[in-house]
């Protein structure tokens, strides 16, 4: 890769040990990539939960930040931790967790990362805007970020992410490249959704149509403009089902002003997707009418939602469990609207900066006798079959009427 001189001098060491292997990690990841050279980067966002990086990544991350040198040097953020302390003993979280998890804070802290945890940080925090280059994260994160905000970021696993913060630049491949942002599959929707469920199935379809990072979809037929919460499910779901990390929506999306804007009027129309696509998606995750609990998560949800999802609540007395996940930073509000207060009243759980499936959702499965789940998250059932979990997928009234009887319609 060609370097320039600071990108030399901290090869060389001479910005502290720190920077040294920040940099030597991402000319590992840009050669692998090939790459010509390093983008300067404005924002990080880096998804490193405890129940992923382990013992030893904590150590690892413990041992940067005893160096006691510079750590980031732009606004670098992270994704939802693995709990929310103060419910954790209702979670059936242990002790060993929530160590792990202090431990991992105080080391971020000290390298100078802000402890937003959240994964819908362009809905709260600071949302990229076009061209300009982050290095960010979480799946829905960076799907979000390149195809709504006209950003552009790779998928950057933790370590990388963290290595962008600290070094202030980023392997130039991928994404960071116009060539790639062009179309290369093109589907004709023919209803468009109305449930939050519905747009996820939607992006689960798309994403299993692509199949793979390098695949960039244009759609085309919707006959209303979506909102931000319909796009971030239908994103971090297309993100989750195919590996997406970019589409376009015509006439929508900031790139996609044209078909032919995107490339995708050299493209013939490759799939129809259509309202009965979407129902049998659905389907396929109902395997079962009788639930343990409820779960809003993946993505957080915003404050627009928990009003939503608190007018449900009203007048409610739950059998089942129903945990909600937001961000620390909506949950003041939803306190102060009296969102909280309602969804509790009727026997919820708000969680705060964290994410269920990064939280040891296996481990809570077994303390709490948790199997049969629904939600209205499809990035959320693609990934619990894989704790132990019989995921179901339903609209947000469905799920909150089943927290109420026990089934599911």
């Amino acid at each position: 890769m060609k370097l320039n001189d600071e990108e030399k001098s901290m090869l060389a060491g001479e910005q502290g040990r720190v920077a040294k292997q920040a940099i030597e990690h991402q000319i590992q990841v840009g050669r692998f990539f090939g790459a010509a050279d390093f983008v300067p980067v404005t924002q990080a966002h880096i998804m490193a939960d405890t129940e992923s990086l382990g013992e030893a990544g904590v150590v690892w991350l413990e041992d940067l930040a005893n160096a006691g040198e510079r750590g980031v040097r732009i606004p670098t953020i992270t994704d939802p931790r693995g709990t929310d302390f103060t419910k954790a003993e209702k979670l059936g979280q242990a002790e060993w967790m929530l160590s792990l998890e202090r431990r991992a804070i105080n080391a971020f802290r000290r390298l100078g990362v802000s402890m937003t945890d959240t994964c819908i940080n362009y809905q709260t925090v600071v949302a990229a805007t076009r061209g300009e280059h982050v290095a960010f994260g979480d799946t829905g994160v960076v799907i979000y970020t390149n195809s709504i905000g006209g950003a552009k970021s790779n998928f950057e696993g933790g370590p990388s992410a963290l290595a962008a913060g600290i070094t202030g630049r980023t392997p130039r491949y991928g994404y960071h490249l116009e060539s790639h942002r062009q179309a290369t599959v093109r589907i004709q929707l023919e209803w468009t959704p109305r449930e939050l469920s519905d747009w996820g199935a939607l992006g689960a379809i798309i994403g299993r149509i692509c199949g793979n990072y390098w695949q960039v979809p244009v759609v085309d037929g919707f006959d209303r403009f979506p909102t931000s919460d319909e796009i971030k499910h239908f994103g971090a779901a297309m993100a989750s089902f195919g590996s997406t990390a970019l589409f376009h929506l015509v006439g929508i999306t900031p790139e996609a002003y044209s078909l032919s804007a995107v490339g995708g009027d050299r493209l013939p129309i490759g799939h129809r997707i259509g309202e009965e696509d979407i129902r049998r998606l659905k389907k396929s995750y109902a395997a079962d009418k009788t639930i343990d609990l409820v779960v809003f998560s993946a993505p957080q949800l915003s404050l627009y939602e928990l009003r939503d999802l608190a007018g449900l609540c009203q007048g409610r007395t739950f059998k089942r469990p129903l945990l909600v996940t937001t961000s620390p930073q909506v949950k003041p509000d939803s306190d102060r609207f009296g969102y909280t207060e309602t969804i509790e009243s009727a026997g919820g759980t708000v969680l705060t900066g964290m994410c269920f499936y990064q939280s040891y959702a296996r481990e809570m499965s077994e303390a709490n006798g948790w199997r049969r789940l629904a939600t209205n998250s499809a990035k959320l059932v693609n990934i619990l079959g894989g704790y132990g979990y019989v995921p179901m997928l339903a609209s947000m009234t469905d799920c909150v009427d089943a927290a109420e009887t026990g089934e599911l319609k």
